[in-house]
């Protein structure tokens, strides 16, 4: 392994990854929960909206779907490594896709207005929080 480690492959990884979702016009997030299923306090606190101009799209189709193993498919989707999915599981996640106007939600059998607002944000902002 070279001086990076598996760190830096991990980040050319992620990188190759989003440039390739960012060409086709797909986009994906997995929002982790640092502590298992919990969501952050960081959640509670109020955000300012992009600006119209500044979102990924600002007239979107949703659809939501619950998923019994919400961290497996959505680690999944995010082609996120067995460990990372492990450590880090995410506790829903958005897809959108720029072209057809259309953003997926992906959520667990119990879920919170919180993730399910989280990730709404998701299908007009795109990847805000890097």
């Amino acid at each position: 392994m070279n001086k990076f480690g598996m760190t830096g492959l991990f980040n050319l990884v992620r990188l190759v990854v989003f440039i390739a979702l960012m060409v086709t016009g797909l986009g994906l997030t997995g929002c982790a929960a640092t502590q298992g299923t919990k969501l952050s306090s960081a959640e509670m606190e109020p955000f300012t909206p992009s600006p119209k101009s500044a979102r990924v799209m600002d007239e979107v189709k949703v659809r939501w779907e619950v998923h019994a193993n919400v961290s497996e498919f959505c680690g999944r989707a995010a082609r996120m490594s067995g460990a990372q999915a492990f450590f880090t599981p995410p506790v829903a996640c958005a897809m959108w896709n720029v072209s057809t106007r259309e953003c997926v939600i992906i959520t667990g059998p119990q879920t919170t207005h919180v993730a399910l607002g989280h990730e709404l944000r998701h299908c007009f902002e795109g990847n805000f929080h890097r």
